[in-house]
């Protein structure tokens, strides 16, 4: 350990020198020291805890503001944007407490090691596939009540305590809210910080040179340290990288249940006359159908969102492959699409639960995620009734 806290030394056995710089993604202080320690130490090659999305949003703070939703929502990315803008809010709320933007010690390692001409390595995995991995991890039973979690951070109006506020500045921004979940969620430590200090301490050994600097979150220099010092055996990059496939008795389930509602009304037909069928086939839409479109209602959809989740939500109850959120998303941001100063403000916004009605980006969302569940009440009522008919 070296004379500051906040920097580690490593000396491997091929005589190379790695300094690490435990920051706090929300200190002006960890800033300073990023700066002078690029400077003091004049290293071959910096190594910087980011991926190459992370460092274009850095690099170009608006770029975000320019994101297609018609596409996001097309390439099935849609969760994705939406689990972004969580950690986003979470991290500006803490930000706006200590005066300093989150990722500002990033950026600073990025300008001064480019105005100085040194080598830079994104040494942190893709934000999509922690995300990805962290909710495929997450059991069946147990994902609803992450996301309540989740959401129920934005919301949340407490003040942070110095104490606790020194503590999150020991977290990188990342992980800072998710740390509370460790013990419920223990598979989700494990992909947010676990493997994560993994593929750092891989990316960092691989570095160029005699001398490398790598800034990371504070919270991850204990687990890169000791992966490199003790030279613990490292996963393949493709162990870490890869979205876990579900078992197949989850998809055999999914196509199951379709296949067994679409044999039951055939069967019914088939004994009690095509009228009877006729009665449930309706009953199957009009259930699964009118909760998809009351709850389009509820998320203030466009009168034709509304009319699609009607429409889509009865074959999209018989496949597992798309929701009828998709559709609803997808219409109302061709029928509402948002305007610019509605992408500026969505940080704001977003913290505010009477502003998701207002802004057009979070009535999207609302729009993808709010006809789900009362379709999946209408589908059971519906098996019930065809369980009933027999």
């Amino acid at each position: 350990m070296s004379e500051n806290a906040d920097i580690y030394r490593i000396s491997t056995p091929d005589s190379r020198e790695i300094v690490l710089v435990g920051t706090a993604h929300i200190s002006q202080v960890s800033k300073e020291l990023v700066r002078k320690t690029i400077e003091e130490e004049k290293p071959d090659t910096v190594c910087v805890e980011l991926d190459a999305g992370r460092m274009q949003s850095l690099k170009d703070p608006d770029r975000w503001k320019k994101t297609d939703l018609k596409e996001v929502i097309k390439k099935k990315q849609l969760a994705t944007l939406i689990a972004n803008l969580v950690l986003g809010s979470y991290q500006k709320r803490m930000g706006k407490q200590t005066g300093v933007k989150p990722g500002a010690e990033l950026k600073e390692a990025v300008d001064v090691s480019e105005s100085a001409g040194i080598p830079i390595v994104l040494a942190d995995r893709d934000i999509k596939i922690t995300l990805k991995r962290a909710w495929a991890c997450t059991r069946w039973y147990r994902k609803l009540s992450l996301l309540g979690g989740l959401f129920a951070s934005i919301f949340d109006k407490t003040e942070i305590s110095e104490e606790e506020l020194e503590k999150i500045k020991e977290q990188d921004s990342l992980s800072a809210m998710m740390q509370e979940f460790g013990k419920t969620f223990p598979e989700v430590k494990q992909v947010l910080i676990d493997e994560r200090d993994q593929f750092l301490a891989s990316k960092i050994k691989s570095a160029t040179g005699k001398k490398v600097v790598a800034v990371v979150g504070a919270g991850h220099m204990k687990g890169i340290a000791k992966t490199i010092e003790q030279d613990l055996e490292l996963p393949s990059e493709e162990s870490i990288t890869t979205i876990p496939k579900s078992a197949p008795i989850w998809k055999i389930i999914g196509w199951a249940i379709p296949v067994a509602i679409i044999a039951s009304i055939v069967y019914i037909g088939y004994q009690a006359g095509i009228e009877k069928a006729g009665e449930l086939s309706l009953k199957w839409a009009m259930l699964t159908g009118g909760g998809a479109m009351l709850g389009t209602v509820i998320a203030g959809g466009h009168p034709l969102t509304i009319l699609v989740a009607l429409v889509m939500a009865p074959f999209t109850g018989l496949t597992p492959l798309i929701g009828v959120g998709f559709f609803t998303a997808l219409t109302q941001v061709y029928m509402r699409p948002p305007r610019v100063e509605e992408m500026e403000t969505l940080s704001e916004d977003i913290w505010q639960v009477k502003h998701w009605w207002k802004n057009r980006v979070t009535r999207v969302i609302l729009c993808f995620l709010c006809p789900g569940i009362p379709a999946i009440v209408g589908k059971i009522l519906a098996i019930f009734q065809i369980y009933q008919a027999f």
